[in-house]
């Protein structure tokens, strides 16, 4: 096990109606205007918003609107809003949505500071030192970003989906109530369940020996999201699956997980070219990555996708022929995207080879980084992949 820090400063404040505490939680903390920040209408129409807007008021706390965040959240609006924010002299910003809104209000907070454009900090050209708080109503588990030091914006104009993972931006608290996730379509639940597991699996496959702790938090992470996911979509008013899945989603992001080891993210790298080309939802891209990514690293360390199919899908292990049980975990990952009607292939999303090279090139900056940390991938290696994945 390696050396770390861990700190998660965020309040987590779960449970049915905790959403009604909202202005007392930012009232306690001295804030007096806020930027309320969602996406399109269905927080609207559910009466999310109209509850909001009332605890805010009951609170004394004044608040101006910011909506329209869309998936794969776009840097224009960003701009928007921190421009919206100095105007109003806004103090901190109420995120009301799932990752998407998360990661916009994330970049706002930032960029208010920051004499430039916001978009400086996800190229890697600066580094934020000041953010405006943020702080959360969950609506959508998946991205974990509730609770987690990241953000990942796309500019629609260069075709890119950048991540920018920065301490200060962790949220100050956030209000997980799993009845705000009943309404959630069915695909929108999927999509989901497979970028909680890409983030856990993001930490499992490591270079690290001797992380037995973590590694059975890692499991008990991916057999909870497989056991309850099928439930939560076909009993979608199913309290016991949607709280497991809510809470294991945020703990899932706060890197927890990942305390004391090494981590990949060549998939989530792999991912971001393809949302950001063809805006397909990160989840349903995960699904997609994520299999042929394990094709093609797999005997990097077989004993470790051995022990994946054994103690997340309860494969038997092969003594003789570890590569056997390795390629069997593999299709199980598979099999489940399949089974919660996900797609695997990206032929399924309507995605074919012709920007392959163009996507590869990106991820890696025209070879000028390698990604992922379990096997370093040269852009040679990413297009493979998305080969693997046709």
């Amino acid at each position: 096990m390696e050396s770390f820090e861990f700190l998660v400063p965020t309040k987590i404040i779960f449970g049915k109606d905790s959403e009604s505490r909202v202005g007392a939680e930012i009232a306690a903390r001295g804030y007096k205007k806020v930027l309320l920040h969602y996406g399109g209408t269905s927080a609207v129409k559910s009466g999310l918003i109209g509850k909001v807007r009332q605890s805010l008021k009951d609170a004394g706390i004044s608040f101006v609107e910011l909506s329209g965040v869309l998936p794969n959240p776009r840097v224009s609006l960003v701009r928007e809003g921190i421009s919206l924010c100095d105007h109003e002299n806004i103090d901190m910003i109420l995120a009301v949505g799932g990752g998407s809104v998360i990661d916009s209000a994330k970049a706002i907070g930032m960029g208010y500071y920051y004499d430039g454009d916001v978009w400086d900090l996800y190229s890697g050209a600066a580094v934020a030192e000041k953010t405006l708080p943020v702080a959360v109503i969950l609506t959508i588990p998946a991205a974990g970003s509730e609770s987690s030091p990241s953000s990942v914006i796309t500019n629609h104009r260069l075709t890119l989906k950048k991540g920018c993972t920065n301490e200060i931006t962790r949220p100050i608290f956030a209000i997980l109530n799993p009845e705000l996730t009943y309404t959630l379509p069915a695909y929108q639940t999927a999509c989901g369940a497979a970028d909680i597991m890409a983030h856990i699996m993001e930490r499992y496959f490591t270079n690290t020996p001797d992380v037995c702790f973590t590694d059975r938090l890692c499991e008990a992470g991916l057999k909870t999201i497989i056991e309850m996911a099928p439930i939560a979509i076909a009993e979608p008013e199913n309290l016991n699956a949607r709280s497991n899945i809510m809470w294991c989603s945020s703990v899932a992001h706060n890197d927890l997980f990942g305390t004391g080891r090494s981590q990949d993210w060549g998939s989530h790298a792999i991912e971001h070219e393809l949302s950001a080309i063809y805006d397909i939802a990160h989840g349903a891209g995960l699904a997609i990555v994520f299999p042929a990514w394990m094709r093609y690293v797999y005997k990097h360390d077989l004993d470790r996708f051995a022990r994946f199919g054994k103690c997340v899908f309860g494969i038997e292990p092969d003594s003789n022929d570890p590569e056997a049980t390795a390629l069997k975990a593999i299709d199980a990952l598979e099999a489940f995207f399949k089974s919660i009607g996900l797609p695997t292939r990206l032929s399924e999303a309507g995605i074919d080879e012709s920007r392959i090279d163009e996507m590869a090139e990106k991820c890696t900056v025209n070879d000028t980084r390698n990604v992922g940390g379990f096997v370093p991938l040269k852009t040679t290696d990413v297009a493979a992949i998305y080969r693997l994945a046709l």
